[in-house]
């Protein structure tokens, strides 16, 4: 009886331990499976959202590009649909017209319609409206005042060495002539720090007006087709910088002044256009003042050697045609001039061909009464010559 109770007891033990392994194993498998599954759900969603990232990255640039209105500002122009129209704009800076007299509103007025009837090619006029950067004013007077100071510190020393040369005179100007300075450094330090609290405390307001002259590569004389993208560049600056040349010198006239911008210029105002309520706070000159295109070359400018081209081409045709132009007057002129002369000779001509055929008395009287046609015509043409300077 006791041996039975003996391996019972040690029957129940085996079966206990052995359903306690059997519950570890399960236990196990089952956190494995667990943590297998949390693992492929993390790894897909962090695929689904690198996925949706990508998606909407790429979204965000195809939207941009698509909104953006260029496709890029080279060599002071702007580039849009895919190269087939060039823009280059004019700054320009007038008059205060309301300030001006009757007459000067007149031959205004005349000079605009005269730039309105030399136009040969569409242009567009662009307003813009900014906030005026005061702080390269402001730094323009400390700059000046900083140099007033100096000065200043100059003369003191003159004075103490010509006071102890015991020089009265030159004693006598250079204080003059610090007091003037020191009326200069007084002003000039109230001007800058006038600017400088009404820069802090009111936005200024500056209008500036552009004249917008566009350039299609449809207007080329052959295949677009045929021509490289430097090329296509090259020849599209050329019209484009002759057309604004010749804007400008037309717009003179109408006491309107104008230059073509550069390209930084140009996406400044391009920024601007974009970016109204950004464009104060992430300004782009700041950018440029921190020289963040520092790593530009230094070789030279390739804009200004074409522009340099350019204006040498213009240069040498206008003196050809110049030259052309006064030896072509000139031989009217001396035609005009000559023109009596000739018509008197050539009636004596016709004359002496019928000489034969004419008694004596008649030819000499006929060639007496060319002579004094002759004459007439002169003083006829020194009358009205004479006429013409007193009306002129």
């Amino acid at each position: 009886m006791g041996n039975t109770i003996f391996w019972l007891n040690i029957i129940l033990v085996i079966l206990v331990l052995a359903i306690g392994i059997l519950g570890s194993i399960v236990i196990f498998i089952l956190f494995k499976r667990k943590k297998e599954q949390e693992s492929g759900t993390s790894s897909g969603t962090d695929g689904n959202r690198k996925s949706n990232n990508d998606d909407t990255k790429n979204q965000g640039k195809q939207s941009v590009q698509s909104f953006m209105e260029f496709d890029d500002v080279i060599d002071n122009m702007i580039v849009r649909r895919n190269r087939t129209q060039y823009i280059m704009v004019i700054q320009c800076k007038g008059i205060n017209y309301d300030l001006l007299s009757e007459e000067e509103k007149e031959a205004v007025e005349n000079g605009f319609t005269q730039f309105l009837n030399t136009l040969r090619f569409p242009i567009q006029l662009y307003i813009q409206t900014r906030s005026l950067n005061l702080r390269d004013i402001i730094d323009e007077y400390k700059s000046r005042v900083d140099v007033i100071d100096s000065e200043i510190e100059q003369l003191n020393i003159k004075i103490k060495r010509a006071k102890a040369a015991g020089n009265e005179e030159i004693v006598e100007k250079l204080e003059f002539e610090k007091r003037r300075k020191s009326n200069v450094l007084e002003y000039g330090t109230d001007i800058s720090n006038y600017v400088e609290r009404m820069s802090q405390n009111q936005n200024v307001l500056q209008q500036n007006t552009y004249l917008i002259v566009s350039y299609y590569t449809a207007e080329f004389g052959g295949e677009i087709n045929n021509y490289s993208k430097e090329e296509i560049d090259s020849i599209s600056f050329s019209e484009l910088y002759t057309r604004a040349q010749t804007l400008i010198r037309s717009l003179s006239s109408a006491e309107v002044y104008g230059r073509v911008l550069e390209s930084e210029e140009l996406a400044e105002l391009l920024y601007v256009a974009y970016n109204r309520d950004e464009s104060e706070i992430l300004n782009l000159k700041r950018c440029l003042d921190a020289e963040y295109d520092s790593f530009y070359t230094t070789a030279p400018d390739i804009l200004e050697k074409k522009k340099k081209r350019i204006e040498n081409e213009i240069e040498e045709e206008a003196v050809t045609l110049a030259t052309g132009s006064i030896l072509e007057a000139d031989r009217i002129k001396m035609l005009e001039k000559n023109k009596a002369r000739k018509v008197k000779e050539r009636a004596k001509e016709l004359v002496d061909e019928y000489k034969d055929s004419m008694e004596e008395d008649l030819y000499k009287e006929t060639i007496n009464q060319i002579e004094k046609g002759s004459k007439k015509e002169e003083k006829s043409e020194k009358y009205k010559k004479a006429k013409k300077k007193r009306i002129s």
